[in-house]
């Protein structure tokens, strides 16, 4: 991850606890080293948000949850928690105190548009930590400068299958039970191709 630590001396895993329960930004823990997760480009926040609300449209009818990226995950693997910039899920959520933070602990689907700057991060690392959420059973990557979506969907506890869609072409979310066109997941956010 190429993110610039916000402090040149590491934290303890208190410290930051305290840290981020105060801030008024995202911020993650790795190793001692805090990053800030916020301030994204434009094209990052629209589609987050835009991701969240279409999310929102379908799962409301049918009693399911959708988060935009204030909400903080649990992940086993790579504690103490991680943003997502969308999850959801659908029955009841279950969340876990962790010192004063809550935690959501049961996703079933975790989305991440990618940065410049965290697209491998996302890709790989997070894409492995993420795996250790027993709830989880897809992981989508948005990218911002293209129409291109990547799912990730569990098959079992080895394998995940990965499929890519681009304008034009439709995925479904078979965890929740819905739909997403990729041209309405980038609508009035990126130019128009000219002919």
């Amino acid at each position: 991850m190429s993110a610039i630590p916000i402090t040149s001396q590491p934290m303890t895993l208190e410290e930051y606890l305290e840290f981020d329960y105060n801030a008024e930004g995202r911020y993650e823990y790795f190793d001692g080293e805090v990053i800030e997760m916020s301030g994204g480009s434009p094209e990052h926040s629209l589609l987050g948000s835009r991701l969240s609300r279409l999310l929102g449209n379908q799962l409301d009818l049918k009693g399911c949850l959708a988060y935009s990226s204030e909400v903080k995950i649990k992940v086993p693997t790579m504690l103490p928690y991680r943003y997502g910039d969308v999850s959801a899920l659908c029955g009841q959520p279950i969340y876990e105190l962790f010192g004063k933070q809550r935690l959501l602990t049961n996703p079933s689907l975790i989305v991440e548009v990618l940065s410049p700057s965290t697209e491998k991060y996302d890709r790989v690392s997070k894409l492995k930590a993420y795996k250790s959420i027993e709830s989880l059973r897809e992981y989508m990557l948005v990218w911002q400068d293209r129409k291109f979506v990547m799912l990730f969907t569990k098959h079992n506890e080895k394998f995940w299958f990965q499929s890519e869609y681009v304008g034009g072409e439709t995925l479904k979310l078979e965890s929740l039970e819905c739909d997403l066109s990729v041209d309405e997941i980038y609508q009035g956010i990126l130019p128009e191709p000219e002919q």
